[in-house]
């Protein structure tokens, strides 16, 4: 069986049900090679729903592997609607072809959300956005695709020449966490229309072979960051050198995402206190700020204001 997949299976609920916390959820550290720590399977169970002898779906392994992020700066200023265009209307639906791309997603740090940003590092101050694929398997095949058909896009013209790749590449999943107030599982809350992210990047002393084994650095941060009211669910993900035979080397770093299903803003300090303060992880945190969901031609945050008359 391939890396991470796993049958379709049904069970039978038990007669009674533990509703979970988020602390019970919460990753100790990232689970072996093709196991995703915290994820519910069972959608019936979710928050302990499901009636005393009911039959439901337990999924096995989850969809979703890796997360493929890239946290863009744009380097000319007057690129950013002939950018955004670009990756919304031909880069980013061209990937979904590929067999393993199961979604993707990108999101703005408008001016407001760079002056809420808690923490960025000289790497990461000058990002504008922020792209997130998610992938499963066939994991291999479907990131040699993704690489090759970049290659063949830029050949032919069909690529945005005014940007820059401050951190790319693959990072494994290592926790899926929905809040207990929504009703969807750890698996689908990444799947949920949101209005933006918290982005939490953390830096590990180490990276080598097994890095992505390794216990997250913000892992820890994930029970405070659900009961933060307005974020939905939180995904963890660790960088590894798994994947450095396909020319991605994305070092020893550690992600979390925040999908919120409020203002970015709003939240923003109370979340960027979590990621930096007394409580936040040990490791230096080279990021922590908030980024707003791109709609579909409302590209205009970087614009120059016109002037009334």
């Amino acid at each position: 069986m391939p890396w991470g997949a796993a049958a379709t299976t049904e069970r039978t609920a038990p007669p009674t049900t533990d509703p979970g916390t988020a602390a019970a959820r919460d990753v100790a550290g990232a689970a072996p090679c093709g196991e995703v720590a915290g994820a519910r399977h069972d959608v019936s169970l979710a928050h302990g729903r499901a009636p005393p002898g009911a039959t439901v779906v337990d999924y096995g392994m989850p969809k979703v592997l890796v997360g493929f992020f890239s946290f863009t700066e744009i380097t000319d200023p007057t690129q950013h609607v002939a950018y955004n265009a670009w990756h919304q209307l031909d880069h980013m639906p061209e990937q979904y072809p590929l067999p393993g791309v199961a979604h993707g997603e990108r999101w703005v740090s408008t001016p407001a959300c760079r002056a809420a940003r808690a923490a960025e590092s000289p790497r990461l101050a000058p990002v504008h956005y922020m792209t997130l694929y998610l992938m499963g398997e066939p994991l291999e095949r479907t990131l040699e695709e993704f690489r090759s058909l970049g290659e063949q896009l830029r050949q032919v013209g069909r690529f945005h020449e005014h940007r820059r790749a401050r951190l790319s590449g693959p990072f494994e999943v290592t926790g899926m966490h929905a809040a207990p107030r929504v009703l969807v599982s750890d698996e689908a809350v990444a799947f949920r229309p949101n209005r933006g992210v918290y982005v939490v990047v953390t830096e590990r002393a180490e990276a080598g072979p097994g890095a992505g084994r390794a216990a997250d650095a913000v892992g820890g941060l994930v029970p405070r960051l659900l009961e933060t009211p307005g974020v939905a669910g939180v995904w963890t993900f660790t960088g590894s050198d798994r994947f450095s035979l396909l020319g991605w080397r994305p070092g020893g770093c550690d992600i979390a995402v925040c999908f919120l299903d409020v203002e970015p803003l709003a939240v923003a300090d109370r979340l960027g206190g979590l990621a930096t303060g007394a409580s936040a992880p040990t490791s230096p945190v080279e990021f922590a700020g908030p980024f707003e969901t791109v709609t579909p031609w409302r590209w205009d945050w970087f614009e120059p204001e016109t002037p009334r008359r």
